[in-house]
């Protein structure tokens, strides 16, 4: 039996419903919106099937509804722009920061996908944003995309060198571990 739309948003708005007795305006319209506007999925039942079930997985990470959404769709159509698995993009976001797009490292990195400030220079883009959503994420999908073609399809190695760590398998696992969590 197939949702509809409605249905889900409903679905999904449960817990806001709880909470204020009536669901949330905002929401449901950029749900709509975001569903409509997912240019990689191949439709937009299976859109509303997997924001649903992706909103509902990192919900505990981002409590705001609307960033979430917007993480979630730029993650989808970044990794299918760049021929990556979603779930890897979302294990790596996981690992690297929590989904906490103002988290910084020790070492200055910045974002979701933590991205070393010196890339915006070399690319001459020096005024990017790199706390921004789509910036990071593509950055970050960009980045991890040439680390596996330079290492010849070995993920392993592309994620050491991701993350600095080359030669080290801790930070590989600990992504692939991550990653299982975002598998259909």
């Amino acid at each position: 039996m197939r949702l509809t739309l409605s249905l889900l948003i409903l679905l999904f708005s449960l817990p806001l419903f709880a909470a204020s007795q009536e669901i949330d305006p905002e929401l449901r319209e950029a749900l709509k919106q975001a569903f409509a506007e997912s240019s990689s999925f191949e439709d937009r039942f299976a859109a509303e099937v997997w924001l649903t079930d992706m909103s509902g997985r990192t919900q505990r990470y981002v409590s705001n509804d609307l960033e979430r959404i917007e993480i979630l769709r730029t993650v989808h159509a970044e990794a299918d722009r760049v021929e990556l698995p979603v779930s890897l993009v979302l294990g790596l976001i996981h690992t690297e920061s929590l989904f906490n797009r103002f988290a910084v490292s020790v070492v200055g990195a910045q974002g979701l996908m933590q991205i070393m400030p010196f890339w915006k220079k070399e690319i001459g883009r020096s005024n990017d944003n790199l706390t921004n959503i789509q910036t990071n994420i593509r950055y970050g999908s960009t980045i991890l995309k040439h680390y596996i073609k330079r290492s010849k399809g070995n993920l392993t190695e592309a994620l050491a060198r991701y993350n600095g760590s080359y030669g080290k398998v801790w930070y590989p696992e600990k992504v692939y571990r991550n990653q299982k969590r975002y598998q259909n």
